[in-house]
């Protein structure tokens, strides 16, 4: 078995950083050596690095009818996929330079869904893929009144189409258990909440 080198931390040097790609979103190439396992170092790598800023997420939870938020909208990404491209998943969004993850959530929550978050538990802060991306997402769990949740919401400059669906918590981890979420946020969240429900009920009765 390769391990570390005991009491060596591992280095990288990068030798060039390239633009491959720039539109909507960029694509860096790295010319790079690292350290490795067993000492010394490697030869030069080229690697390529999807790079589309940060993300947050919030899984909505109202306590007192024991309810989450989902919503649905159409993404590009599982439809090349040749998945079902109506995904449903949690509120998130893109962190925009000077922003904090907990006032991304608190934005997309109103414009994705009409609703306020109160109390906010940080959940993980997670790589998404770090074999091709540099992207991060950080998830919290929200407290919400979903009492009047529902509808079609979205900004229209950034041409959104979304369906809000308060659903039961144990529907959802119904949906869960059975395989029918595919994207890691809402998965992950998910499988939070499964572990800490108790305590949040606890925590949020008739907060």
């Amino acid at each position: 078995m390769r391990t570390m080198t005991k009491g060596k931390k591992p280095q990288v040097s990068i030798l060039q950083k390239q633009t491959a790609f720039q539109g909507y979103f960029r694509i860096n190439r790295y010319f790079l050596r690292h350290t490795l396992h067993e000492g010394g170092w490697s030869d030069e790598v080229k690697r390529e690095v999807f790079e589309r800023g940060h993300a947050a997420g919030v899984l909505g939870y109202d306590p007192d009818r024991d309810e989450v938020l989902l919503i649905e909208q159409f993404r590009i990404g599982a439809f090349v996929a040749n998945r079902p491209a109506w995904v449903t998943e949690i509120v998130a969004g893109i962190i925009e330079e000077g922003e904090s993850p907990e006032v991304v959530v608190r934005r997309e929550a109103v414009e994705e869904a009409g609703l306020e978050v109160g109390e906010l538990i940080p959940i993980a802060d997670y790589l998404v893929s770090p074999g091709g991306t540099s992207e991060t997402m950080a998830l919290f769990c929200g407290h919400m009144d979903l009492k009047d949740a529902g509808g079609i919401h979205g900004l229209d400059h950034e041409q959104e189409d979304i369906r809000v669906l308060p659903t039961p918590r144990k529907e959802a981890m119904r949906l869960l258990k059975e395989g029918c979420l595919n994207n890691s946020m809402t998965i992950i969240a998910l499988q939070w909440l499964a572990l800490n429900v108790d305590d949040l009920r606890k925590r949020w009765a008739s907060a």
